[in-house]
């Protein structure tokens, strides 16, 4: 599919629903004269043609791509930027994002292929996860990754891998921080958690990995995500390196990474705020001078980034099939749902259920309240809840916004036995 038809710049709302407050993201998709949503260009309709087949995620080169080129070129020189393969790991969408980042961050043995196989160098891929299996371990020193050690248990591993195979395994530790990221959709650290070592364990850590004989590179630091205030963003990672500090005089080795997490959230509806990222990067700016002259020329600050980076340049796209009444209420049931996009149907990462932005492609006439569901037979099945939205029919595309993160493959798309869901990069 093209990658060079220039975007329209007209635009329209997307649709939401006034009582409860939801809207379309703020960064909004460009409307042609006829109505349709354009991507990469194109009219949707075309684009789901050109695929064949509804549903479908499209994901916007051109949106990653300038996504990620505005944080790197607000960075410093000494601040690397991430992507966090668990965002979205489609390998066409990774492979394009390696030309566009300087790392990858996997979570699995599996992601670790997709990273290596899209061509990002072995020297900025690290393996993070609490439950680390001994023969992903194993790969991952073979492959000479860094792996964010998460216990005890995964230097006595990774030391007889390096034995074995005459090379020190490259390895930082992940903290279990003595803090949460303040309005964090998902709290990673602080009190008890699976992820990292308990921060009053790391000293004993450290001697362990010197004692193996394992390479240190560093340090990771994550304390949760989809937040949408930079002071507590910033807190947190002021807060990480100033623990890290503490250690200093006993790093086994010159500090090489020392990775801040990410955080960086986006709005999903009317009630959120777009980040104001200027904050986060200045205190970046301050905080890499500061690891120039603490941990020396060679230290390099990580951000490492999913959502934020792949979350708004992707749209979930299904047809409607069949349209209803029941008892004065509209629904429009469509042949995707929560099967395929388990997080827009609010059952992921959701306390109390809100809409995605979702439309109609085309449309311009009347409007009406419907609700949006799928084919599954449970009332779980929910992508837009009493949303107003142009008139729908049979045939109709209906697109939800914000939906290039935590899409298919966080979806149980097995359930009751549906077709897949494709996946294209436009």
């Amino acid at each position: 599919m093209s990658e060079t038809a220039p975007i329209a710049t007209n635009t329209a709302p997307v649709a939401s629903s006034a009582a409860k407050g939801d809207a379309g993201p703020d960064a909004r998709w460009p409307r042609g004269p006829d109505g349709e949503w354009l991507v990469a260009g194109r009219p949707l309709s075309r684009v789901v043609d050109e695929l064949g087949a509804t549903p479908c995620y499209l994901y916007d080169r051109a949106r990653l791509a300038e996504r990620a080129r505005r944080l790197r070129s607000a960075f410093p020189p000494g601040v690397l930027l991430h992507y966090a393969i668990k965002a979205n790991p489609m390998p066409a969408l990774v492979g394009f994002m390696a030309g566009h980042v300087d790392g990858f961050d996997v979570a699995s043995a599996g992601e670790l292929r997709i990273a290596l196989d899209a061509g990002m160098d072995r020297e900025h891929v690290s393996f993070a996860g609490p439950g680390k299996q001994e023969a992903e371990l194993q790969r991952a020193q073979a492959a000479g990754i860094v792996v964010n050690l998460e216990s005890f248990r995964e230097i006595d591993i990774l030391a007889r891998a390096s034995e074995r195979n005459g090379t020190p395994a490259r390895v930082a530790v992940r903290v279990n921080l003595p803090f949460e990221l303040k309005s964090s959709g998902m709290k990673m650290s602080g009190g008890a958690r699976q992820f990292g070592v308990d921060d009053d364990q790391v000293p004993a850590l450290l001697q362990r990995i010197a004692a193996a004989g394992l390479a240190f590179e560093g340090f990771h630091c994550f304390a949760g995500s989809q937040n949408l205030r930079a002071d507590a963003i910033v807190e947190a990672q002021q807060r990480s390196y100033a623990l890290v500090r503490e250690w200093l005089d006993q790093f086994p080795a010159p500090l090489r990474w020392l990775n801040l997490g990410g955080g960086f959230g986006i709005p999903y509806s009317a009630r959120d705020q777009s980040l104001d990222t200027g904050p986060v990067i200045e205190s970046l700016h301050a905080l890499a001078a500061r690891a120039a002259v603490d941990f020396g020329p060679q230290a390099r600050l990580v951000v490492e980034l999913g959502r934020y980076l792949v979350g708004e340049a992707g749209i979930y796209v299904c047809r409607v099939v069949d349209r209803k009444r029941s008892r004065g209420k509209v629904f429009l049931v469509t042949d995707g749902g929560m099967h395929q996009h388990l997080a827009a149907s609010g059952n992921f990462g959701q306390v109390m259920r809100r809409n995605y932005p979702i439309a109609i492609n085309g449309g311009g006439g009347e409007r009406e309240k419907a609700t949006v569901v799928g084919p599954l037979c449970t009332p779980l099945d929910l992508l837009g809840d009493d949303v107003e939205l142009d008139r729908a029919a049979p045939g109709d595309l209906v697109v939800v916004f914000q939906s290039g993160a935590y899409g298919r493959s966080a979806s149980p798309r097995q359930f009751l036995g549906h077709p897949d869901v494709v996946e294209a990069l436009v």
